[in-house]
């Protein structure tokens, strides 16, 4: 490391500018520890922003019998709610019955069937489902979110898209999240409580000497060589996890995670309604049909290995088709592969409990100190986007023992970055942007306040026109709102805008997006010249 620069010493080191990573960070922050991040690409960019974006318990998890979890995320669904009601709001999710479908399912629970109720092989009977939705219902002390119903499909507008086959439906309650921007939101607090957060940036090794680890970072666009010194690093490195252990920090480690590829394509919106709908396949698997930006609707997700962390995802023909299926087995119109206009794909970093195949491996989180170094190390296996405040609440329990000063848990009800309203607050205060900015468009006023909620009333000061806002990049997208997210939200690039703080990339031609991609590169230097936040003294 004689090469690089070696700069100051913090408490916490995080690789990982994903879901993870960037909570641990924000409670790390706020229990008074001196934290630094690093994301070698943008914030969000591999399986944080490539979710179904929702907060749920994991109905189907109850099958495997991991009621821990679903509790855990089911109590976690209103905590966050409360906490980020402009980027988080209820939805209601309708399941259709069927008694004659049969499905090869290798859960404890379909195996526990078969074995007491042979003559129901391959059926999930009407009172295992009420059950489980009952279940649902009340692990996890649900106060905001509406409890279950019995839907009939006749002549109701949740039965006009689907086959007439279906009579009866059960409707429940999960939540809507914007995944990538609570990422951003959790890093923008963190980073308010005195973290320093860098993106583009790669840990290339981390080295321990008398206690300290010396991590050497570089910038991935050209910049800087240097070292920090951290008392502990976090490894939130999610599909890296594993790499990061066995070829950053050079350790032995008989932890591993499990790579399950998870992909989703968008199609025209299928319906009038804004409610959801679960689908139940004959594989024993589950898809989603969600109302999605408006125009649009998302289905998703497939569970299929992943070999290699470094080849980028993709929703292969394969998945297309048989996601577009799965969802035509519903539909009275069927669902094309023609009728996909976008596709995403993600890796779940799952931990390796050696589970049979990737839908029955497990959801849950593990944690795991490893000292083996010389210096502590927190690995971070697994997780899932509904329960990541907990994760970092564990995580920081986990640790305290290494910074004997450090506070106690406080993130539980604190808002993020412009959630600083009721939760049924959406309407009004939209209601109130539009009176206070009146040249916005009713859509208009409705995507800034569900992406920045309170924040966009100073994201417009001074406005009184559109002209005001700079260059209309398309969708309603200004220079105004563009400076905002690279001075606030660490976007750089076109892609960081329009797929991750956004998802304008559906509105927007190529050409648009280009002619930001160059404006971007020539004032993003400028505009990130702020002072960053004073960093602690270390403990060290």
């Amino acid at each position: 490391m004689s090469q690089y620069k070696h700069h100051h010493m913090v408490d916490l080191f995080v690789i990982g500018g994903g879901i993870n990573g960037c909570g641990i960070a924000r409670d790390a922050a706020g229990r008074g520890l001196n934290v630094e991040l690093a994301e070698m690409h943008d914030l969000a960019s591999a399986t944080s922003s490539a979710s179904t974006k929702l907060f749920h318990g994991g109905l189907r998890y109850l099958e495997y019998w991991e009621v821990r979890l679903v509790r855990e995320a089911l109590i976690e669904r209103e905590t966050l709610l409360r906490a980020m009601p402009h980027i988080s709001w209820p939805m209601r999710f309708v399941l259709p019955y069927h008694p004659d479908m049969r499905f090869e399912g290798d859960t404890p629970t379909s195996k526990l069937l078969n074995v007491v109720m042979p003559w129901m092989k391959g059926r999930r009977p009407a009172w295992l489902i009420r059950l489980g939705l009952f279940m649902y219902d009340n692990l996890g002390g649900r106060k905001i979110l509406k409890g279950t119903t019995s839907l009939n499909l006749r002549g109701t507008p949740e039965g006009v898209p689907l086959q007439d086959r279906f009579e009866k439906a059960y409707e429940y309650s999960d939540c809507w999240i914007e995944d990538s921007r609570l990422v951003v939101l959790n890093a923008r607090d963190a980073e308010a409580r005195g973290a320093k957060i860098n993106v583009r940036t790669k840990v290339v090794s981390a080295q321990q000497q008398d206690g300290i680890w010396h991590i050497a970072l570089e910038e991935m666009d050209g910049g800087a060589q240097r070292v920090v010194q951290a008392r502990m690093l976090v490894n939130a490195g999610g599909p890296w996890v594993e790499d990061i252990i066995r070829n950053t920090v050079r350790i032995n480690s008989t932890e591993g995670v499990r790579l399950v590829r998870g992909s989703h394509i968008v199609v025209p919106k299928l319906y009038d309604h804004g409610k959801c709908y679960f689908f139940q396949g004959e594989d024993g698997r589950i898809i989603f049909t969600i109302p999605y930006e408006t125009d649009f609707t998302l289905i998703g997700t497939t569970d299929a290995e992943h070999t290699d962390v470094d080849t980028k995802p993709v929703c292969t023909p394969e998945e297309q088709s048989y996601l577009a299926d799965f969802a035509s087995n519903y539909f009275k119109k069927p669902v094309t592969t023609d009728d996909i206009i976008w596709t995403y794909s993600g890796v779940r970093p799952l931990y390796d409990d050696g589970a049979t195949s990737a839908t029955a491996a497990t959801r849950d989180y593990v944690l795991k100190v490893n000292e083996t170094a010389g210096a502590p190390m927190l690995n971070v296996f697994g997780g899932k986007i509904t329960t990541y405040r907990r994760l970092a609440e564990t995580a920081l329990e986990k640790i305290s023992s290494f910074f004997p000063d450090i506070k106690g848990p406080w993130t539980a009800g604190v808002p993020l970055p412009g959630g600083d309203f009721p939760v049924d607050g959406v309407a009004d205060l939209t209601a109130r942007l539009k009176t206070q900015f009146p040249f916005l468009t009713p859509a208009w006023a409705s995507r800034l306040i569900k992406a920045y909620g309170t924040d966009a009333f100073v994201m417009l000061q001074g406005a009184t026109s559109e002209t005001d806002l700079g260059q209309n990049f398309g969708s309603n997208l200004t220079a105004q709102e563009v400076l905002w997210l690279i001075k606030n939200e660490y976007a750089r690039k076109a892609d960081d805008v329009v797929w991750r703080r956004s998802k304008l990339g559906l509105r927007m031609s190529a050409q648009e997006i280009e002619i930001l991609d160059v404006w971007m590169a020539e004032n993003t230097q400028q505009t990130t010249s702020k002072p960053q936040p004073a960093l602690r003294k270390g403990r060290g």
